[in-house]
């Protein structure tokens, strides 16, 4: 059986068993409850309760909960050794980081909600034989619908009658121009193509149609891509996979040396109750409790940075993803360019060029007023108000030739238009007639092709002459030129009406007035961020619906393609490739998608992903939904996208501006070097705080720091210095490296020899020299047991409490930098890091000299002498540190050298 679009009218209203008349009230009823409402129907997302709970089960998290656990387990079997402290401490760690995760991804989708409705809420339908006002989704197959311009057509619809229509498909098909659609029958197959059929998701930018529903909600095209990027599963980005070999890595680390020492302590005679509790006591000690929630705040505060530049990141990992992109997959229309038509330059007479932007001089104007009022008067547009202000609605080619007409004659008389020969796919241009003071007056737009075969003459410098082969020629070729531009090109034209003119004889003999070319124009920020890109290491690939010519003429523009001959492959040679053919055309540097459809350009996209490269995808229309949820890292429009396009998608450009992916990559990179910051800095305290576990077990000397009070570093003194670190601003080369290596890990060897075996062993040399210190002040000597209360005892813990606090406040600082300096990164320029420096000084204040603190974490005042002596431990972490960041930058040079 032929499909809808090769039936004739009557027969494709008979094959929907429908009447020229409509539907009835009942019968649409009846096929609305078997065919359901007219929407996208999403898929049954998790509710709100188990997404909730997922916060607390990433991995992290279940380490932390295994460290709470095992803490409960500590305080059964010895009870009173604040071991249940710290379990609740841990699980308010959990807490407090879900929350928070919870919080901004919920927060985000609120915002997302408030900016949908691409499909119109209701529409005018034939029902019982009158014209009625429904909902947008209570449409059925069958259903007869009445569109005007300006209307987005709310189901897949077969003309029956149309006129003047042109619709823009842009969010199907990517493709910005503007098609023009008729009733009549089609023998082309693929839907896209079909003149007589109009897709839900399209809009009517100019004439009227009458059309027959034959598709609604999920069986329209644009739903059935929407199930498909729904269905497509989600891409790991590579911040969650870090954070997953780090968990493992730190959780195997944990419990490979609380065996080690289980085992030593079993070999030199430790009871199995003290044994096994000190065992748990090192797993808990050597998990970095504050690691999870600085990780998140430091996240939240990134994304909240981000959404004051227009981006708006719907799942935290995904800004760290972004810098570590490879390649970005753009769309053109409205992304690279300013999705609005402008006229670029005008040819007028036999040569004359003026170019856009340019205000036409009065001498100009006078001489070729009959081709300003032409484009001025020759269109099918219609004025509103919005905001009190009038607007034109329409075509956007005709919009900017009106807009270009209006800065050659802003006073313009109402001339009254007598009639019009209405724009067809088949003439390819409109004539309107006019009421000018000299007589009546035609005035012609259209294809060049169309319009100079009905020009005997030109308008040159205000005068009527004859048009010779030779100019012919010129005029065509100055339109050839216009089109290698990648510029739409019209021809405009006039003729002055003698009173007996019969109606198939007005369009002749007319007056050839000029060409305009027209452009979507580049956004003027667009330039600048390819070259950041360029810079920085990033290929941008441009993905685009429109025609090879239009996308190449656009790309060369912005700068994305330099050299004179880039790769352009069109959406009928991708499908001819296979993969490993598109793998390897992937290797061009310059290589341009045109005229594509949505499962090519994610084909385009997994190619990538198979090449080892970190994928962003740019887009806005259903069409490119899929492409938005296979890639790593999706990127929708906030104004322009649809909601489909928004729900696939980890971050939402508010303002659809390519530069603004620029500030997110920067702002991804800084993210991925601040995690091994405050990485580093909380690695280096997890060393002190190991050490004197071991000191304990095996040579026999009082425990030098209380659980409580490792946890209040972890959980207290070092969160905000730890959270400065993790929001230090981006270093100004981070778009001058390229992007970092898929094998590159937060923990790699440097961090930690860096964070374990030289930091961490300064800090932990200062925590015991400062413990012994007090001790052997206080008359202690070795073997010599101490209680837990005793004073001597509560002023030694806290000396090295004191001790590990004072070298991190040193520490946060060093951190900043793994090679620079201290002295040229200095102490200031991050206002929360100096916050969380005074912080700490106060917590320590509190906990040594205040009976609330010294009761909570069991401490006691100290004397001057004690301070005195950690001060110099220091000064020597930071000669130390400046020592080996020396080294690292002259190996560095001599390595750039050799």
């Amino acid at each position: 059986m032929p499909s809808i679009q090769q039936l004739s009218t009557q027969a494709a209203i008979a094959s929907l068993q429908s009447s020229p008349d409509g539907l009835t009230s009942a019968e649409a009823r009846r096929r609305l409850a078997e065919h359901g409402r007219n929407a996208v129907q999403e898929l049954a997302d998790a509710p709100l309760w188990l997404r909730f709970c997922k916060e607390f089960t990433q991995v992290f998290s279940l380490i932390l909960w295994v460290a709470a656990g095992l803490a409960f387990l500590g305080e059964v079997i010895d009870p009173g050794q604040g071991m249940a402290k710290i379990g609740f401490a841990i699980v308010a760690v959990i807490v407090v980081s879900g929350l928070f995760s919870f919080w901004q991804e919920y927060r985000v989708e609120r915002t997302l909600a408030a900016l949908r409705g691409l499909l119109p809420q209701t529409v005018k339908a034939l029902r019982d034989a009158r014209v009625i006002q429904i909902a947008a989704e209570a449409l059925v197959p069958g259903d007869i619908v009445l569109l005007a311009q300006g209307d987005n057509i709310p189901a897949d619809c077969r003309l029956l009658e149309a006129f003047g229509a042109r619709v823009n498909s842009s969010a199907l098909t990517g493709e910005a121009v503007a098609r023009v659609r008729d009733a009549q029958r089609c023998e082309t197959a693929d839907l896209l193509d079909c003149r007589n059929i109009v897709l839900a998701g399209a809009s009517l930018v100019s004439g009227q149609a009458k059309a027959l529903v034959f598709a609604t909600g999920m069986h329209t095209e644009f739903g059935k891509i929407a199930h498909l990027a729904q269905t497509a599963g989600d891409v790991a980005s590579p911040l969650r996979r870090e954070l997953v070999h780090l968990s493992r890595f730190i959780a195997g680390l944990a419990v490979l040396i609380g065996l080690l020492f289980f085992a030593i302590g079993r070999v030199i005679g430790v009871s199995f109750s003290q044994d096994f509790m000190f065992a748990i006591g090192i797993i808990v000690a050597m998990v970095p409790e504050g690691l999870l929630p600085t990780l998140t705040l430091a996240l939240v505060l990134t994304t909240q940075r981000l959404a004051k530049r227009n981006v708006l990141v719907r799942y935290l990992p995904s800004v760290e993803a972004l810098g570590s992109t490879t390649v970005i997959c753009t769309d053109k229309t409205g992304t690279l360019t300013q999705n609005r038509m402008a006229v670029k330059c005008v040819l007028l007479g036999d040569g004359l060029v003026a170019a856009s932007g340019v205000a036409p001089t009065a001498s100009l104007v006078q001489a070729y007023r009959p081709a300003f009022l032409a484009a001025r008067l020759c269109h099918d547009l219609q004025l509103s108000e919005q905001d009190g202000h009038p607007r034109l609605l329409g075509d956007p080619m005709e919009i900017a030739l009106v807009e270009m007409a209006q800065q050659a004659l802003p006073e313009l008389p109402p001339y009254r238009r007598l009639d019009e020969i209405p724009f067809d796919a088949d003439r390819m241009r409109l004539s309107t007639i006019h009421a000018m003071p000299e007589g009546a007056t035609l005035y012609c737009k259209g294809a060049l092709q169309s319009v100079l075969p009905l020009c005997n003459s030109i308008l040159t410098n205000g005068q009527i002459c004859v048009l010779q082969s030779d100019l012919r020629e010129r005029i065509v070729g100055a339109q050839e030129t216009m089109a290698e531009q990648g510029l739409r090109v019209l021809a405009l034209a006039y003729r002055a009406l003698p009173p007996d003119n019969t109606p198939e004889h007005l369009e002749q003999d007319l007056v050839f007035a000029g060409l305009v070319g027209l452009e979507d124009p580049p956004r003027p920020e667009v330039a600048d961020a390819i070259g950041r890109c360029r810079e920085a290491g990033v290929k941008v690939i441009m993905i685009t619906g429109d025609h090879p010519r239009t996308a190449a003429a656009v790309a060369r523009n912005i700068g994305l393609v330099q050299s004179k001959h880039p790769s352009i492959i069109t959406g009928e040679q991708l499908s001819h490739l296979s993969t490993a053919q598109l793998i390897l055309a992937l290797d061009t540097p310059e290589i341009i998608f045109a005229r594509v459809a949505a499962d090519q350009k994610t084909r385009v996209v997994e190619a990538l992903k198979y090449k080892k490269h970190v994928v962003a995808v740019t887009g806005d229309g259903v069409n490119d939904a899929p492409a938005l949820k296979s890639a790593h890292i999706g990127i929708a429009m906030g104004i322009a996208g649809t909601d489909v396009a928004k729900a696939a998608a980890d971050i939402v450009l508010l303002d659809d501006n390519f530069a603004s992916i620029v500030h997110a990559i920067e702002a991804g990179r800084a993210v991925f070097e601040n995690i091994r910051r405050f990485l580093t800095y909380v690695l280096v305290h997890n060393v002190a705080e190991l050490v004197p576990y071991l000191g304990f077990v095996l040579f026999k000397v009082p425990l030098a720091l209380t659980p409580i009070q490792a946890l209040a570093i972890d959980m207290g003194t070092d969160t905000l210095t730890a959270l400065g670190l993790g929001v230090e601003r981006p270093s100004p080369r981070a778009m001058r490296r390229p992007p970092r290596s898929q094998d590159e890990r937060l923990l790699d060897r440097r961090l930690a020899l860096r964070a374990y075996l030289f930091l961490g062993l300064i800090e932990a040399a200062a925590t015991m020299a400062a413990f012994f210190f007090v001790l052997y002040a206080g008359g202690w000597k070795y073997g010599q047991q101490l209680s837990t209360h005793d004073p001597l005892y509560l002023q030694a813990t806290t000396a090295a409490l004191s001790a590990i606090i004072v070298l991190q406040m040193v520490n946060a600082f060093v951190c900043r930098s793994a090679s620079r300096s201290i002295f040229s990164t200095g102490i200031l320029g991050n206002r929360l890091l100096i916050a969380g420096v005074v912080l700490e000084i106060v917590l320590i204040l509190v906990i040594n000299y205040t009976p609330w603190g010294n009761l909570v974490l069991g401490t006691a005042p100290l004397a001057a002498a004690v301070w005195v002596f950690i001060l110099p431990f220091a000064a020597g972490m930071i000669a130390l540190e400046e020592l080996r960041k020396l080294i690292v930058r002259q190996t560095g040079a001599r390595a750039e050298q050799a």
